[in-house]
């Protein structure tokens, strides 16, 4: 992996006439789903769908290196009235930037739920940072948005639909799930969880016909531990302690859930695994019930540090990073890695690849498992003392999150889950992305939104990591996904009906969870349509992120180098550089996976390969483009190896 570095926070670009700012996409193309104009937040009664059933090996997987509340889920709908008075954010707010009738807020709107049980809004914990409770801001009026981008007033009958969209569900969660900050922690409620009494196991399954809870813990008897179902499709089952008070699963053994489906009996890891594993000469991987004791536990030691104003931020995957042929561990990169990212000046380091996936060659874009660190790098505990390594060094941790779309993988993911081709994905061919081969979510399912909006929390909460670079935004928030699309800066190209309201309704509340409870994290959204309001605070009307990925700049760099430097031309240069909205923060590469990985090579090869003596000259010509465009160097030309 190649670095990448500053982002535009230190960047100052006159504003342009007119349109609130001037950033003419450079493509349509963009490496990762997308979804159609708005929902009710109905979970359907999934059709079914074929998928390949199996029957779990026998056997045990010890963790690599040897190393009772009800959940109710929405019935059917109700009439819902967003709230008149719902408080504006007062919070002061880092800004950034970028005729039809305007939609009430207060408008009765399709409800989302009928009921929730006590158990899921009973005991809400009150999460404190210094001396200050963390919660999310109330929603505001919406309406900033004009008034930095006045052009965005003609096509405010969308804008204005888009945040009484978020309004509506922001109040159904507030009324029905006890808020946001209760709502995203369905970790505590769903996948495995443990009492002093026993472990309790909740899968949302919907479609299946019968579930069993199997492992090594009954011999992967699916009679054993059968499971019952309540009215939302939510299976549940309690297994009491041991009499010697040890648990009934045993720390590190394999566990799965075997279901009768429409698509006949299958088993499946859990859509909350915590830890996934494939052991030595299997194909699938195995669902690892992960609940090491307590003197086994890592205890991080080190405070967060706080988020600097400008950002360098090293790009990286664990496995790649060593020099040796071989796939890379967590405790190596921290004790190899991390100290060389430092002294090389980086503030930031971001990781690929830590959600698991099955297959490897996808650079970890095909997750499989979303609440799993990769077990081919070693064990959460090790990823955690990684973490708090960087930390120690000042670094910054910053997770490449996969939010856009799901392995299409029916062994060991989400997909054909419980039979059903339309359980966490839209049906038919709006769920899957032709040119990915992979599904895509349906973001207008309160259980999706329940999911995603968990994970997200979880990798903050459990790992702390520091913030999240979110993977193919674009891809998300239109329904062509940006693919065979060229923007070109026309706001109709934004705000129609190819705009998927859904997905962009679930980033704005993505960024309200991340930016309400962990006030220091970083949200950095890969878009390279030019969305406009994209890093505008969600209060405000926007979509919420602190930065774009300001992905042209490292394909200028490439196409520069496959040219004569004859051929270069200071204005493209400068425009590339500077090209990006009204006061809008950008992170800008030197180059990246994208370009180094994506069939192509990294920079170093193009200046060193093939014309002797052109590296020095290549060189010396960037850094003139650079100091020029910026005033002062901000990027480094560092190789990624250790």
């Amino acid at each position: 992996m190649a670095t990448f570095a500053v982002s535009g926070a230190t960047l100052g670009v006159a504003r342009p006439a007119g349109a609130g700012g001037g950033l003419l996409p450079r493509s349509g193309s963009e490496r990762r789903g997308g979804v159609d104009l708005p929902s009710l937040l109905l979970r359907k009664k999934d059709s079914s769908r074929a998928v390949l059933s199996r029957a779990a090996s026998p056997g045990k997987v010890l963790v690599p290196d040897g190393e009772s509340d009800d959940l109710a889920s929405p019935a059917q709908p109700e009439e819902l009235q967003i709230p008149e008075d719902i408080e504006e954010q007062t919070a002061e707010v880092n800004m950034t930037g970028g005729t039809a009738e305007k939609l009430e807020s207060s408008e009765p709107t399709q409800g989302i739920v009928e009921t929730i049980t006590d158990g899921v809004t009973k005991g809400v914990k009150e999460l404190v940072v210094g001396e200050k409770p963390r919660v999310v801001p109330k929603p505001g009026d919406g309406q900033k948005i004009y008034e930095i981008d006045p052009t965005l007033k003609d096509f405010r009958s969308h804008l204005d639909y888009r945040y009484s969209e978020y309004r509506r569900i922001r109040a159904a969660i507030d009324q029905h799930e006890g808020g946001l900050e209760a709502f995203s922690r369905g970790y505590e409620k769903l996948g495995f969880t443990r009492s002093a009494e026993g472990i309790t196991y909740r899968e949302w399954a919907p479609g299946a016909h019968s579930a069993a809870l199997v492992g090594d813990f009954n011999n992967w008897n699916p009679n054993a531990d059968t499971m019952t179902r309540d009215d939302y499709g939510v299976w549940e089952i309690f297994l009491p302690n041991n009499a010697d008070g040890s648990p009934a699963i045993p720390h590190g053994s394999r566990v799965k859930i075997r279901m009768d489906t429409p698509s006949g009996v299958k088993d499946s890891i859990s859509a909350w695994i915590k830890f996934s594993v494939q052991a030595p000469g299997e194909i699938p991987f195995n669902g690892i019930y992960y609940d090491p004791p307590e003197e086994e536990k890592y205890v991080f030691q080190h405070p967060q540090p706080k988020r600097p104003e400008s950002l360098r931020i090293y790009e990286s995957h664990i496995g790649m990073s060593s020099p040796e042929p071989k796939i890379n561990s967590y405790a190596n990169f921290r004790d190899e890695v991390l100290p060389r990212i430092k002294r090389l000046g980086y503030n930031a380091v971001q990781i690929m690849a830590i959600q698991e996936h099955s297959y490897y060659a996808s650079f970890g874009y095909h997750v499989t498992n979303f609440f799993a660190p990769s077990s081919r790098f070693g064990t959460p505990e090790d990823l955690k003392s990684l973490i708090d390594r960087a930390h120690e060094l000042g670094l910054l941790v910053l997770m490449d999150i996969v939010h856009s779309h799901s392995s299409n993988n029916t062994l060991d993911g989400l997909n054909g889950f419980d039979g059903t081709d339309t359980h966490y994905f839209h049906g038919g061919p709006r769920g899957h992305h032709w040119m990915w081969d992979s599904r895509l979510f349906n973001y207008g399912s309160w259980e999706v939104l329940r999911f995603l909006l968990s994970n997200a929390r979880w990798w903050l909460e459990e790992y702390k990591f520091d913030g999240f670079r979110f993977d193919g935004v674009t891809s998300m928030m239109y329904t062509h996904h940006g693919l065979q699309m060229t923007f070109t800066g026309n706001y109709g190209e934004y705000f129609g009906f190819a705009t998927d309201v859904d997905a962009v309704v679930y980033l704005m509340l993505v960024n309200d969870l991340i930016h309400g409870l962990y006030p220091d994290a970083v949200s950095i959204g890969e878009d390279v349509s030019g969305m406009p309001t994209f890093c505008i605070p969600v209060p405000d009307g926007g979509v919420g992120f602190d930065y774009r990925l300001h992905m042209a700049v490292a394909d200028k760099w490439i196409e520069l180098l496959k040219q004569s430097d004859e051929s270069w031309k200071m204005g493209d240069i400068v425009h590339t550089l500077t090209n990006r909205r009204w006061l809008e923060k950008c992170v800008t590469y030197a180059e990246s996976h994208d370009q180094a990985l994506v069939g192509d090579k990294t920079i170093a090869f193009w200046l060193m390969d093939k014309i002797p003596g052109r590296a020095l000259v290549t060189t010396y010509i960037l850094e003139i483009c650079l100091v020029t465009a910026l005033g002062s160097l901000v990027t480094s030309l560092h190789l990624h190896a250790p």
